[in-house]
């Protein structure tokens, strides 16, 4: 039974997944880059989450719940709203166009991450497997 998203359970099962994940770790051999997700609250998500993954070469080398006002910084801090994450999530917002009309704020280098296009589908493609299940339709 896949875990609530978002929980530390959740986080743990992306972790799992991703580090598991042979496609996964073929296209993002070559990332080097850690993510802060900002989700703010809308919809069934009363109060804001953020949370940290250190993406390296194809693995998870960490993920975990961030508290609010902790000062870890990422080479890339996202922010979305719980509404626009699901939406991503199920695959009715596509990603790389959340980040152009700013429903995905992106803060880090765009042309790295432009050039990487095909890991950041990668791992919304996890993200998206291991959520599906739990969002459903």
């Amino acid at each position: 039974m896949p875990s609530i998203f978002p929980s530390e359970e959740w986080l743990i099962e992306l972790k799992d997944y991703i580090n598991q994940d042979e496609k996964y770790a073929h296209i993002a051999r070559n990332w080097e880059g850690d993510l802060i997700f900002h989700i703010e609250p809308t919809g069934a998500l009363v109060e804001p989450l953020c949370f940290y993954l250190d993406l390296w070469h194809g693995k998870c080398r960490s993920i975990r719940m961030v508290p609010a006002g902790d000062p870890t910084e990422a080479a890339f801090d996202l922010t979305a709203s719980y509404e626009n994450i699901v939406k991503v999530l199920k695959g009715k917002l596509d990603p790389m166009q959340a980040m152009l009309t700013r429903k995905l704020g992106v803060k880090g280098s765009m042309p790295y991450m432009m050039r990487n296009v095909p890991t950041v589908l990668e791992f919304v493609r996890c993200v998206q497997d291991v959520t599906d299940k739990v969002l459903g339709d």
